[in-house]
């Protein structure tokens, strides 16, 4: 399997789209369905060997425990409950208004009461027109939907091992659906208090110092796949301070500012993983020092026992 394959935005625009909102309506059941977390821990999606997961939620109003499964391989979306009960339709041939009611169809099979609240897009172009009336949003290529769930079970991984050198407080390594992009973000404990006028999204979502790491498959700001990473608040002169690899770079981002390695850069590089791997933890270590998180919280290798880390440095 090759690592990191290629996967420009424009070869799978029109799917991307479509795609996006098939997972944004699933995403609004999952935040309907699911028990709320800090920091909305338990909205976006988990993967799995074959695709993504809502994981396990509910019973609503006296149905049964359940799960919603994407599955990239046979292009398939199954509704299953915890007693072995399961409705699935095809991914392919479908518009969004049709996946909309298909999705509503199934659960109503299986006697689970929960649609979304908010029936919309969220923050995409056609943010006004319902999931159900939306005819315009229907391509499907399989093979790049495939490709999609490729690219993001091996950025999981790495986002897991960057994830590892970190003993503090961390989030899960999770697919978002409304940004479609994957990621996982380290927290000082040190508390916020977010900008005026900040919707409560974003107060909870930012109610602590954070640094976040990710992956998106491009948008209308960086129209090409790149691995990112963000420290929130941002610390004075954090732009001045350089990354790594050499490609890497800072980017203006709605007011504040993203690390930037492109994905093209990362493949073309004599070690792709590694390369990312130090572009995620060049960016960490400048905004953390730049905003004064404790050091003491880095775990190399995911060892936090002091008698073993010093073991194994001999």
């Amino acid at each position: 399997m090759e690592l990191f394959p290629n996967l420009p935005l424009e070869s799978w625009r029109d799917t991307k789209e479509t795609l996006h909102r098939f997972l944004q309506i699933v995403g609004k059941i999952r935040l309907a369905g699911s028990p709320r977390r800090n920091h909305w821990w338990n909205v976006p999606f988990h993967l799995t060997g074959q695709g993504i997961t809502t994981r396990p939620m509910g019973p609503v109003q006296g149905g049964e425990t359940f799960c919603v499964d994407f599955d990239f391989v046979a292009h398939r979306l199954a509704v299953r409950t915890l007693s072995g009960r399961e409705a699935s339709f095809p991914l392919t041939g479908r518009s969004v208004a049709d996946f909309y009611r298909d999705t509503l169809t199934a659960l109503i099979s299986l006697g689970i009461g929960v649609e979304p609240e908010h029936p919309y897009p969220y923050d995409l172009p056609d943010a006004r027109r319902p999931f159900a009336e939306d005819h315009e949003h229907h391509a499907y290529d399989p093979a790049a939907v495939t490709r999609y769930w490729r690219v993001l079970s091996q950025v999981n991984l790495l986002l897991e091992e960057y994830a590892a050198g970190f003993s503090g407080k961390t989030s899960p390594v999770h697919h978002f659906w409304h940004t479609f992009d994957i990621a996982v973000t380290r927290f000082s404990e040190r508390e916020v208090e977010p900008p005026a006028g900040a919707d409560p999204v974003t107060r909870e979502a930012y109610s602590r110092e954070v640094i976040s790491a990710g992956f998106w498959f491009g948008d209308a700001d960086v129209p090409a796949p790149a691995f990112y990473s963000y420290t929130a608040p941002e610390p004075d002169d954090l732009t001045t301070r350089p990354l790594r690899p050499e490609t890497a770079e800072w980017a203006d981002s709605r007011g504040s500012h993203l690390a930037l390695l492109m994905y093209d850069d990362a493949r073309a590089a004599s070690d792709p993983w590694g390369t990312a791997l130090d572009f995620l933890n060049s960016a960490y270590r400048v905004g953390a020092d730049l905003a004064g998180w404790e050091r003491r919280r880095e775990c190399p290798g995911g060892v936090t026992d002091q008698r073993l880390r010093s073991a194994g440095a001999h």
